[in-house]
């Protein structure tokens, strides 16, 4: 399950564009929130000079006589944010089916990033997209079913990789938590106000008693002159009684009177339930959903589907020769095995044509600034110089910087990139067909293993290799 929001990026008051989309930039690129820049993947630019190629290609999209709108209208980048479930996905894969996202909307037309932070109880993603596509030839033209678009190409890649789904989303801003429901997991404020009430509920002599029983039960107490503040375990930063963070009941004043029997408070939050283990939607659990209020008339219609179901497995393991519960579990493991390898494989190509792809990008960003870097280091590295061209300044700096860190003495002319770009292309094609194949066979086998041992009333034990690729 994924949910999406699709935001115009604007220039900040008071500040240039090149400062505006740099700062936006560097937020997503955050490395304590990417695994130190681990989940980040660019198309059209590189990570590093992304907001200044962005810059580039809208500059070139103005010398050309391209429109803008006035009064600071107008739209430097544009944002995707897509979080999913908790606990649903890795960060590895959420960064890849970002990517495709950002792929599928925009058609490859336009430099993107994609940044998968896992700082937050759900791994989310944040795309930044240029607003001027990448040959500077056109402006993205933001449209009413514009995010309704985004969420529907969301949606089908959940699907696509086994993923649930949100069901009849509603409009508007609400933030993912409001999406989960119960299920999400409990924010810092939550926890405070959760260990004050059990504190509270132990009937404390006094404040410094209930300070006490908050010490013990994880949560760090700070005074500062008459404001109290708790540090949650697992949190940087402590959450403040007050009334605009916790509510009426946990002030200092209001836990004092609750102390004192002067106060009391009837609490509506209802716990957040532990996580049940994740199951094989397979076969309908038909007893858990008449507990769920589901009738008779549904139980009825569930039966007739599981029987069906487990005549289409029976069928399967009878023209597979898997009647034997090994043999089953043996073609499970090396049907998840035969996957793994080839997504490995194509996952290596793909790393290689992303490296050729930022290379050529280098080196073109490198030819096309060439002169005006000869121009800046000919005026004596003016500073008037530089401001008005530090796009073209940065991008060549970058450039030079990337080349070196390669150790390259010299560059790879674009005709022998382009012929080991090809062959990749092809043995990723070739791969991705056997890759297709692979996938169908192993969730057809894992679906009538979970079917079977369903059947049989023991748990499908799912290796975690099996529980990830299930997933995808």
């Amino acid at each position: 399950m994924a949910a999406t929001r699709f935001i115009s990026m604007h220039k900040s008051k008071g500040k240039t564009p090149a400062v505006s989309l740099s700062e936006r930039v560097a937020y997503i690129l955050n490395p304590t929130k990417t695994d130190g820049g681990r989940l980040v993947s660019a198309h059209g630019c590189d990570p590093a000079t992304a907001a200044a190629e962005m810059l580039l290609s809208r500059r070139q999209y103005l010398d050309a006589g391209g429109w803008v709108p006035g009064n600071d209208k107008e739209v430097l980048a544009y944002h995707i944010r897509q979080a999913f479930k908790p606990g649903e996905i890795t960060p590895e894969d959420a960064n890849r089916i970002g990517r495709e996202l950002a792929e599928r909307f925009t058609k490859g037309r336009y430099q993107f990033i994609v940044a998968t932070h896992i700082d937050r109880g759900h791994v989310h993603n944040h795309i930044i997209f240029a607003a001027v596509s990448e040959d500077a030839g056109r402006r993205f033209r933001d449209f009413l079913g514009t995010a309704k678009a985004v969420r529907k190409i969301s949606d089908r890649l959940c699907l696509e990789n086994g993923l649930s789904v949100i069901e009849n989303p509603k409009r508007g801003r609400k933030d993912y938590g409001k999406w989960l429901g119960d299920q999400r997991p409990l924010s810092a404020q939550e926890k405070v106000r959760d260990a004050i009430d059990a504190a509270l509920a132990q009937r404390p002599a006094d404040f410094a008693a209930f300070l006490r029983l908050m010490e013990a039960a994880g949560f760090k107490a700070q005074r500062r002159g008459s404001s109290l503040s708790f540090l949650a375990p697992g949190q940087e930063k402590a959450t403040r009684c007050r009334k605009k963070t916790l509510g009426d009941d946990y002030t200092p004043e209001a836990i004092q009177e609750r102390i004192e029997g002067k106060r009391v408070v009837s609490s509506s939050r209802s716990k957040a339930p532990a996580k049940p283990a994740r199951k094989v939607n397979l076969l309908i659990d038909i007893q858990s959903k008449l507990q769920a209020g589901k009738g008779a008339g549904y139980a009825q219609w569930a039966k007739v589907f599981n029987l069906k179901q487990m005549a289409q497995t029976i069928s399967f393991l009878e023209e597979n020769g898997l009647l034997e519960y090994d043999a089953l579990a043996a073609r499970a493991a090396a049907g998840t095995a035969r996957f793994n390898e080839l997504s490995g494989t194509i996952k290596r190509t793909e790393g290689r044509m992303a490296e050729i792809a930022a290379l050529q990008k280098q080196i073109a960003n490198y030819s096309k600034t060439r002169d005006v870097y000869a121009a800046y280091r000919k005026a004596g590295y003016s500073k008037k110089f530089l401001a008005a061209h530090e796009t073209e300044i940065l991008l060549h700096k970058a450039a030079k910087a990337a080349f070196d860190k390669l150790g390259l003495q010299k560059l790879p002319t674009y005709k022998t990139l382009q012929a080991e770009y090809a062959g990749l292309l092809a043995e990723k094609k070739k791969a991705y067909a056997e890759y297709a194949a692979a996938k169908k066979e192993m969730q057809a086998v894992l679906t009538a293993k979970a079917n079977v041992d369903r059947l049989l009333g023991a748990p499908p034990e799912r290796p975690e290799q099996e529980k990830e690729q299930a997933q995808r």
